[in-house]
């Protein structure tokens, strides 16, 4: 399924492996090394690629593993994009310890790192929301807010949902309005 909520920001229900974009957002843990949900699929889907760009990372910039609400860009391996961007969202804790600013920071890394790559596309799933226990209904406003600030720099921002239940209630929920 497919809504559009202007002529840059689409809304797709299925599999972001399969979206042709220039930057897939990854939903990544601190160790880049891949794990379960999307961050699996990711890592399954663009092949050994992309764990030896994010080995690298680890060996170099981030020892420690990538903080939440900060970004960095391997190589898409086999996926249908140029770019995996990496990104890790905050783990809920009840929703004041910051995790509001973390998430924004989560997408708005994303897109200016996408952007400084010179990317015309990117696509995100949905950031915490799922193990990290993120709440779907609070992070749709948030999420709206970040896109709007940056719709105008993309040609496409495509907002990947793997579930049909998510995919509806984000369009339910959704508060994007062209500025």
């Amino acid at each position: 399924m497919t809504s559009f909520l202007s002529d840059r920001v689409l809304v797709l229900q299925g599999d972001i492996t399969r979206v042709q974009a220039d930057a897939i957002v990854n939903a990544a843990n601190s160790t880049l090394m891949g794990g379960g949900g999307v961050d699996g699929a990711i890592h399954r889907a663009g092949g050994p690629a992309i764990l030896e760009a994010c080995e690298e990372i680890r060996r170099t910039i981030w020892p420690e593993g990538l903080p939440p609400g900060k970004a960095v860009a391997t190589t898409a391996g086999r996926l249908p994009a140029r770019y995996v961007i990496h990104t890790v969202g905050p783990i809920w804790r009840g929703g004041k310890q910051g995790e509001d600013e973390l998430l924004v920071s989560a997408y708005r890394e994303s897109l200016k790192l996408a952007y400084e790559l010179g990317c015309k596309s990117i696509a995100f799933p949905a950031i915490s929301t799922g193990v990290y226990g993120f709440p779907f209904e609070r992070s749709v406003p948030l999420v709206c807010s970040v896109v709007r600030e940056w719709a105008a720099s993309f040609e496409k921002i495509i907002l990947v949902f793997f579930s049909q239940r998510d995919y509806d209630l984000f369009l339910s929920l959704q508060t994007f309005e062209e500025a």
